[in-house]
């Protein structure tokens, strides 16, 4: 048994063809099927049923492929931590972050983090809680950038700040009247809210518990922009719950709430054992040292991520 054949039947796995396979690891087909087989021969298992098309693993091969994929992972961090040894932050680093966040927070570090480290590269995609997670595990991503808390047994949590919540008020609101407001004067608010699946829609009722689509029952919309529901709370339409880094100086119409304020916990995610540690305390430090100081001191309660 080899790293190469392990890394074969996972391709297969994944591309669900023996040639698509072949040309992902730049191999002949019949050079990958004979080590397939092989495999197969030296293990006691048939690993892919035959004659099927996508191919598809037999319960036992479903097994081997799943170990293999944990091999092939602890043997990529050890190519990764001799790395590090040798060129400190030096590589590639696949991050995923929510949508709700990435617009706001990357502008605040990411050229400065590209000029102080000029030898780490980093592939940025935005992901919805749900597809981070899965790729973490699957080892599609190396970091994740998201709400928590997160607990798993799995997965490494580093706490990077806690952002408030604001009211974001339409123009003449009664709450404008006030400084500070309670949790209590939003739960009977008319609110827009993001679409399902957005950890952020989650937090956001979590604190009103009312869902609605600017209080008109016959609308139902969908949207996971910030942007776009702040812009129907400023066209007069009910209100909204956004993080405080999406607000900009010029916008008036908010309103912080009163002590302990809600706030969503950012969190930085990577599958456990992650070895590279160089880079991700330097990038946890270059984030922490983009948002307010507040942000890490402020008293608070954290808003709860829905599974």
């Amino acid at each position: 048994m080899t790293l190469q054949q392990l890394q074969y039947i996972v391709a297969v796995a994944d591309m669900g063809q023996f040639s698509k396979a072949a040309r992902q690891c730049h191999v002949t087909q019949p050079t990958l099927t004979m080590m397939v087989r092989k495999l197969e021969d030296e293990m006691g298992v048939t690993i892919f049923q035959r004659g099927v098309q996508p191919a598809r693993a037999t319960a036992e091969g479903a097994s081997l492929i799943e170990q293999a994929r944990v091999v092939l992972r602890e043997a990529s961090q050890l190519k990764d931590l001799v790395k590090e040894l040798r060129t400190g932050t030096s590589g590639t680093y696949r991050i995923g972050i929510i949508p709700t966040l990435a617009p706001y927070l990357l502008p605040l570090f990411l050229a400065r983090f590209a000029d102080e480290h000029p030898e780490a590269r980093l592939d940025i995609d935005e992901r919805r809680t749900s597809r981070i997670l899965k790729a973490l595990r699957n080892g599609q991503l190396d970091i994740g950038i998201l709400a928590g808390p997160v607990e798993s047994d799995d997965l490494e949590s580093i706490t990077l700040f806690h952002e408030p919540f604001l009211a974001f008020l339409p123009t003449g609101h009664a709450l404008l009247k006030k400084k500070r407001i309670a949790a209590k004067d939003l739960r009977k608010a008319s609110l827009w809210v993001l679409s399902e699946g957005h950890c952020l829609r989650d937090q956001v009722l979590s604190v009103c518990q009312q869902p609605s689509a600017g209080g008109h029952d016959n609308i139902r919309y969908s949207t996971g922009s910030i942007e776009t529901l702040k812009r129907m709370v400023c066209s007069g339409s009910g209100l909204t719950l956004v993080p405080e880094l999406s607000v900009t100086d010029d916008e008036r119409n908010v309103r912080r709430f009163e002590s302990p304020e809600p706030v969503r916990e950012v969190v930085m995610l990577v599958r456990k054992p992650f070895v590279r540690r160089k880079a991700l305390d330097a990038l946890a430090d270059a984030i922490k040292a983009s948002v307010p100081k507040r942000f890490r001191q402020v008293e608070h309660t954290v808003v709860p991520v829905a599974a």
